[in-house]
């Protein structure tokens, strides 16, 4: 069951003692039997099983049956859809989705109606994040007024008001002065700039993947091109400008050998990859199914090689769940009229797990890519398990399977693929600042 949210909400957390689960921390490599002890919103104690804090007191015990314990996963992308789409999701629907998929920290983009121009909006949106008491909301700014295109936000005012970042989402910057006039004001105050690599005119009307496929199925096609001649572009303005900049969804071999040469350049750049790219490819969407129209498109089986040998390598630094949930009315239509978009923050972490199993990984390996990295491309002291730092984190059975139902999914959106399928790896638990925010019904856990 799901820990009611206004228990958040008091003043002092409770001391919580999880006992006997399989504790990983990608950060200090740490993977095997410990207890934690929590307090005051804190990890206090990491020990081995049987021993415990001198005088600790538990008001709370979650015993475990060596099912894992990690850090909370950070998720780069996540639309909750408010402002402005709330017939798509609610903010109250998505963060009750977010800690059912063990995600505790997640960034929105600047992408709602209005969009996040001003820094009342920012604040707002915070605001009600935390009157929700759940995940931890971090907005991206958008780097133009109303994502137009053409004029400036006030960057340092977004900031004060709580953003990460600037970004224009999926909206093209045709303009390439004023792109450049943005990542050199973003550069002089050390702002980070989160972009999408796609050229404004080549194949922007298009649909699939621009290989035989699109053209058997008469779908408009987006060329590899369209992700390549805009990383040369801002590829060359990183180094004009010096910018911190963030590659949002790659899709393509070509675009990863670009982003490999730029790292080995030096350029400070990063990037992350969407986990649906890790599965799907263009033959998927062969019966026209709308649930697979995404942006970028899914591409080809040799791009999906790339990119899986580029998160194993480090090239491509983090792993993302691109959550954007879509009603109904837009998603059954046609493949090329539906809108772009699928459901993600429930199936990060099995999807992430299966990824693992196919590679031959570790979990201390994989998860890092959903908790360390996302948390340094950030700039924050998350993503890690640390005596002294913030309790969040979650449990969760990595052999559990379960079924993606409409019962199942906590999220307002039902726009996956993954409909009927059965996944596995079950988040049993959420703690977020030291408060338990998520629980599964599972023998798993107990209080």
């Amino acid at each position: 069951m799901t820990a009611p949210p206004q228990r958040f909400l008091d003043p002092t957390p409770p001391r919580i003692a999880m006992l006997g689960g399989r504790v990983i921390d990608p950060v200090s490599g740490l993977d095997a039997p410990r207890d934690l002890f929590l307090a005051g919103g804190s990890l206090v104690a990491i020990l081995p099983s049987g021993q415990k804090p001198d005088g600790f007191t538990a008001e709370q015990t979650i015993t475990l049956s060596g099912q894992v314990v990690a850090p909370g996963l950070v998720d780069l992308c996540a639309r909750l859809r408010e402002p402005g789409f709330e017939y798509r999701a609610t903010l109250e629907s998505e963060m009750q989705a977010a800690v059912a998929g063990g995600v505790t920290r997640l960034v929105c983009p600047p992408d709602t109606d209005p969009p996040l121009d001003e820094p009342g909006l920012v604040e707002m949106l915070k605001h009600r994040a935390r009157g929700l008491a759940q995940a931890h909301v971090h907005p991206l700014g958008a780097l133009t007024v109303g994502l137009a295109g053409e004029q400036l936000t006030e960057m340092a005012e977004l900031t004060e008001a709580g953003c990460v970042g600037f970004s224009q989402s999926l909206r093209p910057l045709v303009d390439t002065q004023v792109l450049y006039r943005a990542m050199q004001y973003a550069s002089t105050f050390d702002y980070a700039v989160w972009l999408y690599a796609r050229d404004p005119w080549l194949g922007a009307s298009g649909v699939a993947h621009g290989g035989p496929l699109a053209g058997r199925l008469g779908l408009p096609a987006v060329p590899v091109a369209n992700e390549t001649i805009r990383l040369l572009t801002l590829f060359e303005l990183v180094r004009i400008t010096g910018v911190r900049m963030h590659l949002c969804r790659l899709s393509s071999a070509a675009g990863i050998d670009l982003l490999r040469k730029a790292k080995a350049e030096g350029l400070p750049v990063t990037a992350d990859v969407s986990v649906h790219h890790l599965h799907l490819i263009d033959l998927d969407i062969g019966d026209y199914d709308s649930n697979l129209r995404v942006d970028p498109p899914f591409r080809s089986q040799r791009d999906r090689v790339a990119i899986r040998a580029a998160l194993l390598d480090g090239t491509v630094d983090a792993v993302c769940s691109d959550h954007s949930p879509v009603d109904d009315d837009a998603k059954q239509l046609p493949f090329g009229e539906a809108e772009p978009g699928v459901i993600g923050l429930e199936l990060l972490l099995p999807l992430v797990l299966a990824w693992a199993r196919e590679e031959k990984i570790s979990l201390v390996q994989a998860l890092a890519r959903v908790t360390q990295k996302p948390s340094d491309i950030l700039g924050r002291d998350s993503g890690r398990l640390r005596v002294g730092g913030q309790a969040d984190l979650f449990v969760f059975d990595p052999e559990l399977p379960w079924v993606v139902t409409n019962d199942t999914l906590k999220s307002q959106g039902r726009n996956t693929p993954y409909l009927g399928r059965e996944l596995e790896g079950r988040v049993l638990a959420t703690v977020v600042e030291g408060r338990l925010v998520f629980q599964a019904p599972s023998p798993a856990a107990s209080s």
